[in-house]
């Protein structure tokens, strides 16, 4: 009788799984250290960002250099702007999850806005040339929205300690620190819920383009203070 030799096993998938798997986990600590990528669900930070764009979003450049007045920020709003348990169950939780993770939706809890006011600031709209005012100052909005206003509704507030003040770019669509002055937080974001700071449009590809952080100068006000 003949033996039968012994085919030798076929390990190609399991290499395959094993690299899928540590592509993951890299992908995982990447994003959850350094880098993520973000869905733009809305129009509130129009013309800069736009409804349906993918942002990849730094989350160490403020580890450097502290927030100041300009700049855009992603930022989870829950205790802010958003409720502190929205949660469908686990099943869709999970979905939702693995979605955004993906950037191909939104998050109910995570937003971008534009920083007006920091810690210690007093914030104010509007002044008799329809601005808004930083500090009395009268703020150099050119990145607003063509056809808006600085702010419809009227509002003064000073920012506590810890805080910042968020408005949208696309005033008249943004809901912002402004919509929430009666709620709890008051729309004001704490400092340590900021998520980072958009570097790069991913998608779509006609607008691949970097984000461009204001000069640590200014302008913020119409004197450059």
């Amino acid at each position: 009788m003949h033996q039968t030799e012994r085919q030798p096993r076929k390990t190609g998938w399991r290499f395959v799984l094993l690299a899928v798997v540590l592509a993951v986990a890299i992908s995982g600590v990447v994003r959850s250290l350094w880098l993520d990528v973000y869905f733009i669900p809305s129009e509130s930070m129009e013309p800069l960002l736009q409804g349906g764009d993918r942002i990849l979003v730094s989350r160490t450049d403020f580890q450097s250099e502290p927030i100041r007045h300009g700049d855009i920020v992603v930022f989870d709003g829950r205790g802010s702007f958003a409720p502190l348990n929205s949660g469908k169950g686990p099943v869709v939780d999970g979905a939702a999850a693995a979605m955004q993770w993906l950037g191909l939706t939104g998050s109910d809890t995570t937003y971008v806005k534009r920083v007006i006011g920091l810690p210690g600031d007093s914030v104010a709209c509007c002044d008799a040339g329809g601005k808004v005012t930083v500090n009395g100052e009268p703020l150099d909005e050119p990145y607003i929205f063509a056809g808006d206003a600085p702010s419809t509704q009227k509002f003064s507030t000073l920012v506590p300690e810890g805080r910042l003040w968020l408005m949208g770019d696309h005033r008249s669509v943004s809901a912002d620190s402004r919509s929430l002055l009666g709620a709890p937080g008051g729309g004001l974001v704490p400092l340590d819920r900021v998520i980072g700071r958009p570097v790069q449009i991913l998608w779509p590809l006609d607008r691949f383009a970097p984000v461009a952080r204001p000069p640590a100068s200014g302008p913020t006000t119409q004197n450059g203070r």
